[in-house]
């Protein structure tokens, strides 16, 4: 053996020792870290329990420390399993990431959190995850937008990463997973790992025999490398034993209930078993014999997913080159753990006793559980200052935090769009030529927008963008009807410059696409501006991926259209009622719902900076230049921005003639504006929303005649005001502003504002082509009786008319409701229906 040969197995030995020291630390870590949660932390008796799946954290433990100190790189994004967060906390603990209060306080109040959050965690979180599968399709999602970002030409110095996932073998069942699979293969993946923990164990069950087969030929199919460790290097030096190949065949067949069944019962009862099926078969039975039931127990649970030398290898291979690599890494849940192999273990928790055998095993005095180094020098003969170099020195912690910047895009002063006045426009319409005004200019916000549709870019008006804009993909497509001079309105090349990413009909892809392109200023430092569009009453198919996309803190602008029974001759299915209340409901999301073209502009506006605000404690333009009693400075998402929904209709409605001034900007984004003021003696308010605009106003004007001072109310962002309203009594009743503003006491939100001169005996009505709950609140804004009329069942097949009568929010409705709620003089223009 040359001298070059012995020095670098000497360093990849000593290497292995840091490393296999260093797994150990993370599975102390990590296991103490769930039981001072669940054992030694004060709680009262009546808390429920606190969990934080010990064995589905060991079962990753060698993955996570190979990749974390060894394989990583700055540049790789890591999508972590969920129950695998304690292991990450503890990884980033070693690595100075990560605080020893945070770790003591797991999953309490301000500690670490249960699951690996980029939004509520402080240590270095690349993807949150937690709803289990979601993770996963980020990455895929993320990786294309890394593609997306280069063939721009950005981030220019910056090299491509690896976006990698840790998921569990159960994780695979999410059809999100296979739906985020197809989209891949249509736009050549790359640069993408999934890393299976393939325990064969599941929450309530063992996973069925032969899946891995059924995993590594449908990822093969889409042009995956499928990398099967199976084996580690122990159980590979007993297969080339005499007679190893009849243990192999043995392992390899035994049903995945016994293994884990063995596993858990440890030495004596694999030596029975083997010896029972495999015991007077000449060498085999030499191989078992020669073993202690220690040797034997280690032997058995030298899966490849636990083996460092053979994950490296592996890891290494697949470096040298970009195809998406699945590895199915054969684990055992609870490795490490008296809990190894039981089929309950997965919400187990290690008694008193088992931790203290644990603790003993390592060499951890009492009382220095936390301690980072404690008992290395026994275990390993190791040093402390080896082990915290080796940190210091790991490629993925050299470059410091990891979380990237991006520069603020420049926008216009307000959007453009053809001139409006008295023309009838949908707002679904009106969008496509606000976006149409943009794609014609070469500003940096034209420039930075990116579009995204599942199969509905043509119906929901991004034709024009895309006909201008063109469509993206790694390679350039031509558009085969413009080569063959068929007449068509559309122009479908693709290419790298194209700022348009078609999906396939699957609303889930949409939102995972929007949470990749919405993180983009963090993972790439490059800022896109995305927008989705889909039909409103999906957005029910992807609320999962929404509400992910939104707790990730991603930004983009959903334009979700058309909306409610006004889609009339489309029926049920297509007819949207409760979307209104996921816009209210949904953190992170600014929703609004327009009823003219201007009003979209306006939104469209401020939109695209909400997008890029980021916390900093200050006022926001809008309420510098509104009155102190705005809702705005108190509203802590308006300081640090967020997305943004417009639930647009298909309906043309004729445009006001008005010009757009700064108070009514205001207005606009704040929620809501008087259309037509109520006088001092005002017996009936009209408040209405989006489509329904001219019900309300055609109702108003016949009912002027026998009701005295009535007010028309144009709500755009029921969201923003009950968020307003909301925060501005919070304030209020804590006798403080979160905000750090002074005055609290007077601070009034718009609605408040908008409402204050309304006479108290006034009847308020409410109207909407949704859920009316989404407007019945403002009765109590000031206490003002109120009826709130809306869609609550299915629709169907109908003209408009027939519908809006049917469900009660037609202009006789509003008229009936407003006789019923002011009683009075008979109102003349009221028709019987």
């Amino acid at each position: 053996m040359s001298n070059k040969r012995q020095i670098n197995e000497q360093n990849t030995s000593s290497e292995i020792r840091i490393l296999s020291e260093l797994e150990r630390r993370i599975l102390w870590i990590s296991s103490w870290m769930i039981h001072n949660a669940n054992h030694n932390r004060n709680s009262e008796l009546s808390d429920v329990k606190v969990g934080g799946h010990q064995a589905s954290s060991a079962s990753l433990a060698t993955i996570m420390a190979a990749l974390y100190f060894k394989v990583l790189k700055p540049v790789d994004r890591v999508a972590v399993k969920p129950h695998a967060s304690p292991v990450f906390h503890a990884i980033q603990y070693l690595a100075d990431n990560q605080t020893r209060e945070k770790l003591e306080n797991f999953r309490g109040f301000n500690g670490a959190q249960s699951y690996p959050s980029r939004t509520k965690d402080t240590d270095d979180v690349d993807f949150s995850t937690g709803s289990v599968g979601l993770g996963v399709a980020q990455t895929l999602f993320s990786s294309m937008v890394q593609d997306y970002i280069k063939a721009h030409g950005w981030a220019k110095d910056r090299p491509m990463g690896r976006m990698v996932s840790l998921l569990g073998d159960a994780e695979m069942d999410e059809g999100n997973i296979y739906e985020a699979l197809l989209e891949g293969w249509k736009y050549g993946l790359r640069n993408c790992w999934w890393v299976v923990d393939y325990n064969r164990q599941s929450l309530d069950a063992v996973v069925r025999e032969g899946l891995w087969e059924k995993f590594q030929q449908m990822f093969e199919n889409f042009g995956w490398d499928v990398v099967v460790l199976r084996h580690g290097r122990l159980q590979e030096q007993a297969f080339a034993e005499p007679g190893g190949e009849q243990l192999r065949e043995w392992i390899e067949n035994c049903p995945n209930q016994l293994y884990s069944a063995l596993t858990f019962q440890g030495g004596k009862a694999w030596r029975k078993r083997l010896l029972d099926e495999l015991g007077d078969q000449g060498d085999v039975t030499d191989i078992i014999e020669k073993r202690t039931d220690a040797e034997l127990e280690t032997l058995m649970g030298n899966l490849g997913g636990h083996d460092m030398p053979s994950l490296l290898e592996a890891f290494e291979k697949a470096s040298t080159h970009d195809r998406p690599t699945l590895f199915l890494c054969y684990t055992i849940k609870g490795k490490g753990l008296p809990l190894a192999g039981h089929k309950d273990n997965h919400a187990g928790l290690m008694t008193a006793s088992q931790i203290e055998t644990m603790r003993e095993l390592l060499n951890i005095r009492p009382g220095h559980e936390w301690d980072k180094w404690e008992g290395v020098k026994q275990n390993s003969g190791l040093s402390e200052d080896a082990l915290k170099n080796y940190i210091q020195n790991a490629s993925f912690y050299k470059s410091g935090p990891r979380q990237l910047k991006a520069e603020r895009i420049d926008l216009p002063d307000e959007l453009s769009f053809p001139d409006a006045k008295g023309k009838f426009i949908s707002t679904q319409n009106g969008f496509g030529q606000i976006l149409h005004e943009l794609a014609k200019s070469d500003t940096s916000l034209a420039q930075r927008i990116v579009t995204t549709a599942p199969d509905v870019t043509v119906s929901t008006n991004l034709g024009p963008w895309v006909n201008r804009r063109g469509l993206f993909a790694r390679d350039h497509m031509a558009d085969t009807f413009k080569a063959e001079k068929i007449p068509s309105t559309f122009n479908w090349n693709f290419s790298p410059e194209g700022q348009h990413m078609e999906l396939g009909i699957a609303e889930s892809n949409l939102f995972l696409m929007l949470s990749a392109l919405g993180l983009s200023h963090s993972i790439n430092g490059e800022r896109l501006l995305p927008i989705g569009t889909v039909y409103d009453p999906f957005i029910m198919r992807g609320a999962d991926q929404l509400n992910y996309a939104c707790y990730q803190d991603a930004r983009f602008m959903l334009v979700a259209t058309p909306s409610g029974i006004t889609l009339a001759p489309e029926g049920g299915a297509h007819q949207s009622i409760g979307t209104p209340l996921i816009g209210m409901a949904q953190d992170g999301l600014a929703s609004f719902e327009p009823a003219f073209l201007d009003e979209l502009a306006v939104i469209m506006q401020f939109g695209f900076e909400y997008m890029q605000r980021e916390n900093s404690g200050a006022k926001t333009k809008a309420s510098e230049t509104g009155s102190q009693n705005t809702a705005n400075p108190i509203w802590e998402r308006d300081n640090s921005g967020g997305s943004v929904y417009l639930r647009l209709s298909t309906r043309p409605v004729e445009q006001p003639h008005r010009q757009m001034t700064p108070e009514l900007k205001e207005d606009i984004i704040n929620g809501a504006y008087w259309m037509r003021k109520p006088g001092p003696n005002a017996e009936i308010i009209v408040a209405y929303t989006g489509a329904l605009a001219k019900e309300a106003i055609e109702a108003v004007g016949m009912m002027g005649e026998e009701r005295r001072d009535i007010g028309l109310l144009a709500i755009t962002s029921a969201d923003r005001l009950n968020a307003g309203w909301t925060a501005a009594s919070r304030a209020r009743e804590c006798n403080r502003d979160r905000a750090g503003y002074q005055g609290h006491r007077q601070i009034v939100s718009h609605i408040e504002t908008l409402m204050a001169d309304v006479p108290s005996n006034c009847s308020l009505i409410t109207v909407m082509d949704g859920h009316p709950a989404t407007l019945a609140w403002l009765g109590s804004v000031y206490g003002h009786k109120t009826r709130s009329l809306g869609v609550e069942h299915f629709g169907q097949t109908g003209t408009i008319d027939d519908l809006y009568k049917h469900h009660g929010i037609s202009a006789n409705s509003i008229i009936r409701a407003a006789e019923a709620l002011a009683p009075g003089r008979p109102i003349r223009q009221l028709r019987a229906i």
